[in-house]
């Protein structure tokens, strides 16, 4: 379950930017081709806050759907995993359009430092 180590990430990047204030809530955006689950980064997200300036905060995840276009007839799809042949003509060779995102996309920061 490497998404503990991902959720640890996000807490440090989370923190990094709220520069000594409580985060009210974080927005995340999973990308369905990022290799991540998102119901494992949620669980994982409290347990990880726990003492930080995160705790307590609400997690926000939006799922950003795979999507691919052809090489060779052009047409664009979505995909559900990077082995998915084109619908149009059966090729293999897909660019990714979307769906690898794994980033913060908001922060909620209150606006008061945090006395420690």
């Amino acid at each position: 379950m490497h998404e503990l180590a991902i959720t640890q990430g996000i807490v440090d990047v989370c923190q990094e930017h709220a520069r000594g204030r409580r985060v009210l809530e974080v927005v995340l955006e999973i990308g369905e081709l990022a290799g991540v689950v998102p119901e494992s980064v949620e669980f994982c997200f409290s347990a990880v806050t726990s003492g930080t300036l995160l705790e307590g905060a609400r997690l926000v995840i939006q799922r950003i759907p795979g999507r691919g276009r052809c090489v060779d007839c052009r047409a664009e799809f979505g995909r559900s995993t990077y082995f998915d042949p084109c619908p149009e003509c059966g090729g293999y060779q897909v660019e990714v359009l979307a769906g690898e995102e794994l980033r913060v996309k908001e922060l909620d920061l209150d606006e008061e430092e945090v006395r420690s």
